[in-house]
């Protein structure tokens, strides 16, 4: 028969055993814990490389698609120019500056033979571009060989902030081929004024 001192000693060992087997259950339950957060953080890692990879991958793409784009678009301009403007009768003017002092440039003004076929308004932006060395092509068109006259009026602020309207004139011959003017303005210095000149490009 079992006393009462060997219950209570049985006892105090299941007790014991249950305490020691619920230690070892919480152990193992936070090591498994731990070890599932240390999966979950390195997926979420992996997730996020293969997301970024995937971005830069398709903002490539994307940079390559813009770049054809514009490459086939100059293709376009370029050929669209070539079958309005055929080299043979093909004539151009451009506007040019060299200066700051005497002249701010509002506008041109061109005619052939009497006929207007330019008249631009220039905005600071625009003028800036040109006192930094910048040429604009004002018009592009079509003329038929032979002798022909421009007159461009170009007007703006003279000295003393005044307005200011000049005009220059050039014969010149369209033979077969393309022809480039360019409408120069400079200053002239001893004079205090601005000068404009209209020259052939070879």
């Amino acid at each position: 028969m079992v006393t009462r001192s060997e219950r209570v000693s049985i006892a105090a060992i299941c007790i014991m055993w249950i305490a020691v087997s619920a230690t070892a259950y919480a152990q193992d339950a936070v090591r498994l814990e731990s070890d599932t957060a240390f999966a979950m953080s390195q997926s979420a890692e992996a997730d996020a490389a293969t997301e970024r990879q995937q971005f830069r991958s398709l903002d490539e793409e994307v940079q390559t698609l813009k770049k054809e784009v514009l490459d086939l678009n100059r293709d376009l301009f370029l050929l669209e120019e070539e079958l309005l403007f055929p080299a043979n009768s093909q004539v151009a003017f451009f506007i040019s500056m060299n200066v700051g002092e005497y002249f701010d440039l509002d506008s041109v003004n061109l005619k052939i033979d009497g006929k207007e076929i330019a008249n631009y308004l220039y905005t600071e932006r625009e003028v800036g571009a040109l006192l930094r060395g910048g040429v604009h092509r004002v018009h592009m068109g079509n003329l038929k060989t032979g002798d022909h006259e421009l007159i461009a009026i170009f007007t703006g602020k003279g000295p003393h902030v005044r307005d200011y309207r000049r005009g220059a004139t050039m014969s010149f011959n369209k033979g077969i081929g393309a022809k480039y003017l360019e409408l120069e303005i400079t200053d002239r210095v001893k004079k205090q004024q601005p000068e404009f000149v209209i020259k052939e490009w070879e």
